[in-house]
């Protein structure tokens, strides 16, 4: 009977996150259009950090009880989907047309953070309070390059999108974040006692079912955003939201306290690299990602699961 009620739980966050996608998507892209900022950045903003608002909310507070060890599997874990998962699987429903923006300078930029984490968590075993500083550091040069971008490019509003009032949009945006976070926590829950019911390893857990949990607010966005033709917005939703994933929550968790960096860890931020490395390849030349990118990508992720399975 437990198992039962875990499964219905189950569907109903995932009904909460889909719900919640689509009026988050709705109010974003509208406030974009009432400003007249891109698309791309309000994905690269906004969208990013309201679905990493679940990586967010479990390191910060794993942190603040003295439990930072969850931080980077969760980190590493929700990157690697993401990019080989999320964008693998929208790319597959329908081609991503990708900015010469993103392939220029955001995707180069999410690799070298992804680099630079490495780079700190071998060099100590842990994420200390000065290397978050350079990760906040690195965050704010990126917000800035956010801020220019914005007033460079401004955008002029579809007429469909004028029609509604900006307390409308704004309230769409606050509902659909509330619906996106709680319903994570709702799918990860029954998922997590789903997995220990048949006696898999916290490692394992943690890397694929609770990344997948606080990912998925990332996977709805990103389908919901492509499907209604804001391709930009899911483009930018994983990039930024990688980004955010490692700038503010690792940076904000090692300034309460140090975050451990396993030795295991090493290899899966090694792949969190070659997945955007992938990336990068895929859309360099023709700044699309298409069906053939896309199954490229679940391949990927398909043989590091296999690893998983075999290490666990």
């Amino acid at each position: 009977m437990e198992i039962v009620i875990q499964f219905l739980l189950l569907v109903l966050g995932f009904v909460m996150l889909v719900k919640g996608a689509d009026w988050f998507v709705d109010g974003a892209a509208g406030i974009a259009g009432k400003f007249g900022i891109p698309q791309l950045v309000i994905g690269l903003t906004i969208v990013a950090m309201g679905t990493s608002a679940p990586e967010a909310a479990v390191s910060i507070t794993a942190a603040l009880k003295k439990n930072a060890d969850i931080t980077i599997g969760n980190v590493v874990g929700s990157n690697i989907l993401n990019v080989l998962v999320i964008l693998g699987v929208t790319s597959v429903i329908i081609a991503i047309a990708v900015a010469d923006s993103t392939v220029k300078y955001e995707i180069p930029y999410m690799l070298f953070v992804s680099i630079l984490l490495l780079v700190f968590g071998i060099t100590g075993n842990e994420i200390s309070f000065v290397e978050g500083v350079m990760l906040w550091a690195a965050f704010i040069i990126y917000l800035i390059y956010l801020f220019v971008m914005a007033k460079k490019n401004k955008e002029e509003q579809p007429e469909d999108e004028k029609k509604k009032p900006i307390w409308l949009l704004i309230v769409l945006v606050l509902i659909g974040v509330v619906l996106i976070v709680k319903g994570s926590d709702v799918a990860v829950a029954a998922a997590t006692k789903i997995a220990l019911s048949a006696h898999l390893s916290e490692r394992f857990i943690g890397l694929t079912i609770v990344a997948l949990g606080t990912s998925l607010p990332e996977l709805v966005t990103s389908v919901t955003a492509a499907k209604k033709g804001k391709a930009d917005i899911a483009i930018g939703n994983i990039v930024g939201s990688n980004m955010f994933n490692i700038l503010f929550v690792v940076g904000t968790t090692a300034l309460i306290t140090p975050v451990p960096f396993a030795s295991n860890f090493v290899i899966d931020t090694i792949i969190s690299i070659a997945a955007g490395a992938l990336l990068y390849i895929l859309v360099l030349k023709n700044h699309k990602l298409g069906r053939a990118g896309g199954a490229t990508m679940l391949i990927g992720y398909a043989g590091y699961f296999a690893y998983l399975m075999m290490m666990k």
